[in-house]
């Protein structure tokens, strides 16, 4: 049995990371909520983000979503949930929903308190209380099929779909292999490959579900005068290398390993425990799209590079992962596995272990380099105006 040391939770499996976060319900209350976790201590993250106190009911749900996701995160050991108290998401109702899975959590209302001095006086007590609760846990040794590992992809090139990808995508197998999920998603970057997704489906009904998804991206971004096929890949992705969007598709799709699909889910939808290869229907905006994987419950999530990046997440320990050896070298100090060796020789199942074994160590506690220079990027995902319609149209 393969094991790595985490923290036992109540409810729901075990945590790499023990955190008090710190949940903004809007922008208004983002500033305070990252402030209050700057004072609080190192193991107090804030998670600001730009959603508005008053969205359509479609965006609402999302975020509430969302919020309650992260809360209920495994690494999150307790929450403090922030709200300006003029927005149409209640704290409170957030609040209830991280409680569910018998977590400590509290509520504050800026302008219950009296104002921003005042919540930050008491933001940070209480966030320091939640810590104080939680401080004394300590890691056990923990089956690794309670991991649900996310992949994602970004500023993809040539080496992307040659070497990270499917190296990423080998531990992915390995995982499920040893009983945990796997999760990848970016919906426009199926495009191209989604006949291939499709056949590895496990039913019809997911079969029907993932087509659909790919079908109302597309749809939805021809209606904002975007046409995904002739705008992918990117300039970005054209200077490292990438022709067609098939050609990109068809390795992003790869850092998903090669097991049978057996679910997907939508955005910020909880992914099962033990439950394989499970996509989620995201968007293609790389923070925005991890945001939605750590709100599912994801405690890893690992981030291939062929040009570089330097992304991070407040809650989940993001592992990068390069198969360019120039960016293996100029960006060392942000890389934490080198899967160019794949072009020296180094075959793909080998990097595959070395990347699962960096799994395990960094879900046992070692920290990644994006963690260790705090670089923490957190956006939800915001529902255009053409995609509420088509949702309203649904209910």
């Amino acid at each position: 049995m393969e094991t790595f040391k985490g923290y036992e939770r109540p409810v729901g499996p075990a945590g790499v990371r023990n955190f008090v976060a710190v949940l903004p319900i809007s922008v208004g209350a983002s500033p305070v909520a990252d402030e209050i976790a700057s004072r609080a201590g190192e193991n107090v993250r804030a998670t600001p983000h730009q959603m508005g106190a008053d969205p359509p009911k479609q965006a609402r749900e999302q975020i509430e979503r969302t919020l309650s996701g992260i809360g209920q995160n495994p690494n999150v050991g307790a929450a403090l949930v922030v709200e300006l108290g003029t927005e149409s998401i209640a704290a409170d109702d957030i609040a209830d929903e991280i409680a569910a899975m018998e977590r400590t959590v509290e509520t504050l209302s800026i302008r219950d308190v009296g104002g921003t001095t005042a919540a930050l006086e008491t933001g940070t007590d209480c966030a320091r209380e939640l810590w104080d609760e939680i401080t004394d846990q300590r890691r056990i040794e923990c089956d690794v099929s309670e991991l649900r590992f996310g992949v994602e992809c970004g500023g993809s090139d040539a080496t992307s779909g040659i070497a990270a990808n499917p190296a990423v995508g080998a531990a992915c197998d390995l995982l499920v292999e040893d009983g945990g999920t796997a999760t990848f998603s970016e919906t426009p970057e199926f495009i191209g490959a989604e006949h291939i997704l499709a056949d590895r489906c496990v039913n019809e009904d997911i079969r029907e579900k993932l087509l659909d998804r790919v079908d109302r991206r597309e749809a939805n971004a021809h209606l904002m005068g975007v046409d995904f096929r002739g705008a992918q890949p990117s300039p970005g992705n054209q200077e490292g290398g990438l022709t067609t969007i098939e050609e990109k598709s068809l390795g992003a799709i790869s850092k998903g390993g090669t097991t049978p699909v057996r679910g997907i889910v939508d955005y910020a939808e909880q992914l099962p425990v033990g439950g394989g290869l499970v996509l989620m229907d995201t968007p293609g905006y790389d923070v925005e799209s991890v945001v939605g994987k750590v709100a599912g419950g994801a405690q890893v999530i690992a981030f291939t590079t062929g040009r570089g990046s330097t992304t991070g997440n407040p809650i989940a320990p993001v592992i990068k992962v390069t198969g360019n050896p120039k960016t293996a070298d100029r960006l060392a100090n942000n890389m934490d596995v080198d899967a160019s060796t794949v072009i020296e020789g180094e075959s793909i199942g080998s990097v595959g272990k070395r990347i699962y074994e960096t799994v395990r160590s960094v879900a046992s506690g070692e920290r990644t380099a994006a963690e260790v220079r705090r670089l923490e990027e957190f956006a939800i995902n915001e529902l255009q105006p053409n995609e509420l319609a088509d949702l309203e149209g649904e209910a």
